[in-house]
């Protein structure tokens, strides 16, 4: 609560020191055309560069239009406080497989301090992208749409983002960053389209957001403590993800993570935790679910420590230790018949696990309970708790 408090303080003053007096930089007159057809990533990033060395707060401006760029990195640090407002739509090339596939990230913010990123759409075009991967061709690796790497004090705030080829909004090596009222769409059935993917970060917060892509709709990797989720709709998709976990053996944990007041709607998942099944340091702990509402959903709430799905960690156990992990307040519909699973560790229990006021139903003709499965899982419940615990 007093980490929230300082964040939503200084958030207030950086708001109110940016916008009055900041200098603006059009991107149209650095030359980019709203044409949708122009290559405008040089004039954005001419706009960007002017813009960073104002000894003033500065705002970038997108206006009206469909502005094509391929990808860009906007570096910092800056002189002074930024602004990044969108009013029109940032498009890919049309053919994008290797014209931004070929690249990591396709916006990318890299060391900006206190930046706020305002509206507007951005749309990735990952169709064909998509589809080279279905065909196993010899695809590259995909870019992610919106990149915040090695920053601090950033909000992303109204933005859109469409079809990206890989995750759609990636926070990496960053601090007290907040998303919200973002809206993040890609078809179910595109491969590892994350909506927002956080990792080695510390202070996020993500609200009023709706996420339906074909991946996780929030996924939350190694070393990332202190994230506040509430607010979002997320379907489809598979859920919200702490992990996948314990890929390296030297590899840092996840701590202090809460998903709150958020809806499920025929997800795999729900709120999922996964390690892969091999030797690791790392860990998943401090976590709380609560107030959370699945609509048709498999697997409400799993934990999932066998995870390899290359093959290629047989008769391995996870070394990711799982603790402290709450579940409370949780009710609707599970389109499987275990709606609460907790597959651990033979090595590493799960540990402190608790279920509090669970009312979870399975949704099939037959009108079947929905069950419990545990395995390695110590825990304890309080309340009514339906499926019927097994602590």
């Amino acid at each position: 609560m007093f980490f929230r408090c300082i964040f939503f303080l200084s958030l207030f003053v950086h708001l109110w020191l940016v916008r009055p007096s900041s200098a603006a930089y059009n991107v149209v007159s650095y030359g980019a055309r709203g044409d949708g057809r122009t290559d405008s990533t040089a004039a954005f990033h001419r706009a960007w560069a002017a813009a960073c060395g104002s000894t003033r707060p500065a705002s970038v401006y997108v206006p009206r239009g469909y502005f094509l760029i391929r990808p860009v990195s906007f570096n910092g640090p800056c002189r002074s406080r930024m602004e990044f407002r969108v009013d029109g739509t940032i498009v890919a090339p049309d053919n994008n497989i290797y014209a931004i596939g070929n690249s990591q990230f396709w916006i990318l913010f890299y060391k900006v301090n206190w930046l706020s990123v305002y509206g507007g759409t951005i749309d990735a075009k990952g169709h064909g992208f998509w589809a080279c991967r279905k065909n196993g061709r010899n695809c590259p690796g995909g870019a992610r749409s919106l990149t915040i790497m090695h920053s601090s004090n950033v909000v992303v705030s109204g933005l859109t983002s469409l079809n990206s080829q890989t995750i759609h909004i990636a926070i990496a090596y960053s601090s007290h960053v907040r998303a919200q009222n973002v809206k993040i769409i890609a078809p179910s059935g595109s491969p590892n389209t994350d909506g927002i993917h956080v990792q080695n970060s510390m202070g996020v917060t993500i609200t009023d957001s709706t996420i339906r892509t074909g991946d996780d709709c929030i996924s939350i990797g190694p070393g990332s403590m202190n994230l506040w989720i509430q607010k979002i709709g997320c379907g489809p998709g598979h859920g919200i993800s702490i992990g996948s976990l314990g890929n390296s053996n030297n590899e840092e944990g996840v701590q202090n993570v809460t998903v709150t007041n958020t809806v499920f709607t025929k997800t795999q998942n729900g709120v999922r935790v996964k390690s892969w099944a091999r030797p690791s340091g790392g860990y998943a702990r401090n976590l709380i679910f609560k107030n959370l509402i699945m609509r048709n959903v498999g697997y409400p709430i799993i934990i999932d420590q066998r995870y390899c799905p290359d093959g290629s960690c047989p008769n391995q156990n996870s070394g990711v230790k799982v603790s402290g992990v709450t579940y409370s307040n949780i009710k609707g519909t599970s389109s499987t018949q275990e709606a609460i699973k907790f597959e651990c560790s033979y090595s590493n229990p799960c540990r402190g696990i608790k279920l509090q006021d669970i009312k979870l139903t399975y949704v099939n003709r037959l009108r079947r309970p929905t069950l419990t499965y545990c395995k390695n899982a110590r825990g304890s419940h309080s309340g009514i708790v339906t499926p019927k615990s097994c602590f």
